[in-house]
């Protein structure tokens, strides 16, 4: 166990709590005033519990669509609740996902949302259906808890069900890892589950009234942890406050090379924010691997800004001692022995989507699902083709970080009952993808999230649509470019590693980021700031152009941009006070 439990003693930076820190050191271990809301007649939780309530994996929302509308009408905000299910590896059964997609229709807005993370989320939750929609989730063998808030958050790994060693062993290490940091507090069965536990959520020993690791206060933010291998980084390790990398000899993992600080949330116009990539902190044992994110953890709790939220991530605490005093400090409190890290190449990404072997005599098939919503439109029935599936074949239902599905163990029959029911509902399978539409993502943003300056996932589609003509007409269509929007700077998808990023400025204008790539192992550059949608291609068509006329053979659009305008280099920041870097590109045009 863990030799440095939670610790009174204040550090500097906890000098002065900010109101966050108050809602959590007198909410009882979580409880608040949770329950007597539940029960009361109002459709909305005080400030202080609304933080408490993320812990629970609920957010408290409304429909921001319906602001101006309801305000004409003298009327309030018409307030909802996302739920989200923390899903280890994004691993479910046949069984779990079918409840989930019952939640989705009798409790929710009918759709279900797969995260970049490898959770699944729920929108427009009333707050009377809350209570049900936990309780049924946990019947389900699944948790909200740890979800969201301070604490260690899923656990990510590889979920292709690819038979052998290394993939089972990260899967395992990803369940483990969830077990061991999530909380221990009864309050999440007293709320939401009567005082019943069942296997999913209960805690490794019985849950005792104090967080005996994480303390009334828990962590100063939130802890991402993934777990990739060397030959399959389908995750984006280097994005995760804390990563586990195994590395292989005869496709097994003998250790894990263990990466901190990475983190990708900014600020606009606070350039004391970073957008930031894990780097290799030493390499661990398999035997040490969940101790060693635990002693991430503990350092992390005790040494993490609890003034300034802005600061409270792992990354800043990193920027502000430096990788090798964070390493004399692990090697103090750690109970075995940090060795140097192992040398790793290019990490290898696979999105898993299509037909694939799982290697003992199975197939699995790896179906896109545009940012992420599984939903039922005109033309394309996804979520009845995936019941219908679930329910008649049964397969593992396993969430990927690109927010796509793999339907898991299924015999060559079964295999094409699934491509065939898939085109019977007008979804298409992965070979008909354009390369822009495969690597594409975005955060759900307006209506429903509250932090989101402009829209995401309803205006992504439009803009790939323009990019998928111009790609075709430069002959780039089937070249690598992974594409992602975000609603805000704070990177829930991703876009600070991607060859080609928006992130939303205002409701109408954009950053435009260039220079990342699939592997997720790159900081992409400030290309072009403060952009209207209607301008993008404008923007980028001159990048485009040369692309496309000086581009070596298979270059993505990231490298390209990295050998002949950036500064190659992979362990830069993103600053939220960046310099766009377009001017670049006239200068190159002029020297053509």
């Amino acid at each position: 166990m863990n030799t440095t439990p939670f610790s009174k003693k204040k550090t500097p930076t906890q000098a002065k709590p900010s109101k966050v820190e108050k809602a959590k050191e007198g909410g009882r271990f979580l409880r608040g005033t949770v329950a007597e809301t539940l029960a009361g007649d109002k459709d909305r939780f005080s400030p202080d519990d609304v933080q408490l309530l993320k812990f629970h994996g609920v957010y408290q929302q409304d429909d921001r669509d319906l602001r101006k509308e309801r305000r004409k009408k003298g009327l309030g905000k018409h307030w909802q609740f996302m739920m989200r299910v923390a899903l280890p590896a994004g691993i479910m059964t046949a069984g779990q996902y079918l409840r989930l997609d019952q939640v989705a229709d009798r409790l929710a807005d009918g759709s279900l949302r797969i995260t970049t993370r490898q959770g699944i989320q729920f929108h427009g939750v009333l707050k009377g259906d809350l209570k049900a929609a936990v309780a049924e989730i946990n019947d389900s063998l699944m948790t909200t808890l740890g979800a969201c808030g301070d604490v260690e958050r899923n656990v990510m790994a590889c979920p292709a069900p690819i038979d052998d060693p290394a993939h089972r062993a990260v899967q395992e290490l990803a369940e483990e890892i969830s077990r061991q940091l999530r909380p221990r507090s009864g309050a999440y069965h007293e709320i939401w589950i009567d005082g019943e536990k069942t296997v999913s959520t209960k805690p490794p020993e019985p849950a005792a009234e104090e967080e005996d690791f994480y303390g009334a206060t828990y962590l100063p933010r939130k802890l991402k942890t993934g777990v990739a291998l060397e030959n399959d980084n389908c995750i984006d390790i280097f994005s995760y406050d804390v990563g586990l990398v195994g590395m292989l000899e005869d496709d097994e993992i003998v250790g894990y090379n263990l990466l901190v600080g990475g983190g990708l949330g900014m600020t606009h116009n606070k350039p004391e924010t970073v957008a930031r990539l894990a780097e290799p902190l030493g390499y661990v044992e398999p035997g040490d691997a969940v101790e060693a994110v635990r002693t991430v953890a503990a350092i992390f709790r005790d040494h993490g800004n609890r003034s300034n939220r802005r600061q409270a991530r792992l990354k800043y605490l990193l920027e502000r001692w430096g990788l090798e005093r964070f390493r004399r400090e692990f090697e103090r409190r750690a109970p075995f022995r940090l060795q140097p890290p192992r040398q790793m190449g290019r990490l290898p990404f696979h999105d898993h989507l299509g037909t694939q072997r799982q290697g003992d005599g199975r197939w699995f098939y790896g179906l896109f699902v545009q940012n992420g919503r599984i939903t039922d439109r005109e033309g394309k029935q996804l979520r009845t083709a995936l019941r219908r599936i679930v329910q008649e074949l049964s397969p593992g239902v396993h969430a990927t970080a690109q927010q796509s599905l793999l339907l898991t163990g299924l015999d060559l029959p079964s295999l094409e009952r699934v491509k065939g029911l898939l085109r019977e509902h007008g979804v298409e399978e992965a070979g008909q993808l354009t390369q822009v539409r495969r690597h594409s993502m975005a955060c759900p943003a307006l209506p429903t999230c509250g932090l989101a300056l402009g829209e995401s996932e309803r205006l992504l589609p439009s803009v790939l649509q323009e990019l998928e003509r111009e790609l075709d007409e430069l002959g780039l269509k089937s070249s690598p470019l992974t594409v992602r929007m975000t609603g805000c700077p704070n990177g829930c998808a991703r876009p600070y590693t991607a060859d080609l990023a928006f992130v939303a400025r205002s409701p109408s204008t954009y950053h435009v980021f260039v220079g990342g790539r699939l592997e997720g192992d790159r900081i992409a550059d400030l290309f072009a700031a403060d952009v209207k949608p209607r301008d993008f291609l404008e923007t980028l068509r001159p990048l485009l152009r040369l692309w496309s006329s000086q581009r070596r053979r298979g270059e993505s659009l990231g490298d390209f941009y990295q050998r002949r305008l950036g500064d190659g280099s992979h362990r830069r920041r993103i600053t939220g006070k960046e310099e766009p870097t377009q001017a670049r590109l006239h200068s190159l045009e002029v020297a053509l």
